[in-house]
């Protein structure tokens, strides 16, 4: 009988000493393994090789301009998908070869001196670019205009060109009354609520180890 106790003693001090060990050995382990790797993809956009135009159609004629990049970065892992980055538009850059309907644009409809960008933060692109040839993606982000920020997905086709070229073309609708800017309307001009953006970039796409 005094055995059993010994023995059964010595059980019950051991089990927390290894459990103690075993737990020493996993955490000591989890800091010498090398952290898991993953491939970003990164994509530039050159502002001088990317265009950024828009139209809205009026009872008397659609209105065509253009806005210039300020500087674009896109970053996503092709496993997940998860995006991250910001495409930034200088606002204040806006320009329909009008001087008086500009600056009812930017002083009444934009407010472009106080609210001198429009950004798109993309956190998701869906579907995959190919090494080669037209790939088209969906991706979806934050657009902030007029300093309120709104969910918006746009479909963009990716051209891999030569090295570590690329271009991509998008197209999409920004319902800008809806999304709280004010209507340039006159009593004779009625201009559609919704603008049409189609944006032609042109950059660089690369490859970086990302470490989680």
């Amino acid at each position: 009988m005094g055995l059993e106790m010994r023995t059964c003693s010595r059980a019950w001090t051991c089990r927390p000493l290894r459990g103690a060990l075993v737990c020493a050995f996993l955490l000591s382990a989890s800091v010498l393994l090398p952290a898991a790797r993953t491939q970003e993809t990164v994509v530039h956009l050159d502002p001088e090789q990317t265009k950024v135009e828009f139209s809205v159609g009026s009872t008397l004629h659609t209105v065509h301009g253009t806005f210039k990049l300020k500087s674009g970065e896109v970053r996503f892992d092709q496993a997940s998908g998860k995006a991250s980055g910001a495409i930034v538009v200088a606002a204040t850059s806006g320009d329909t070869a009008n001087d008086g309907r500009d600056k009812k644009m930017h002083g009444k409809v934009l407010e472009s001196e106080k609210f001198p960008e429009i950004v798109f933060t993309p956190n998701q692109v869906h579907g995959k670019i190919a090494p080669r040839g037209t790939s088209e993606v969906k991706v979806a982000g934050v657009f902030r205009l007029h300093g309120q920020d709104h969910d918006l997905t746009m479909t963009v086709a990716v051209e891999q060109r030569g090295g570590n070229q690329v271009q991509a073309t998008t197209h999409f609708g920004v319902p800008y009354i809806k999304w709280g800017l004010r209507s340039p309307n006159t009593f004779l001009l009625k201009v559609d609520d919704t603008v049409e953006v189609e944006i032609h970039a042109a950059g660089q796409m690369n490859f970086e180890t990302a470490q989680n």
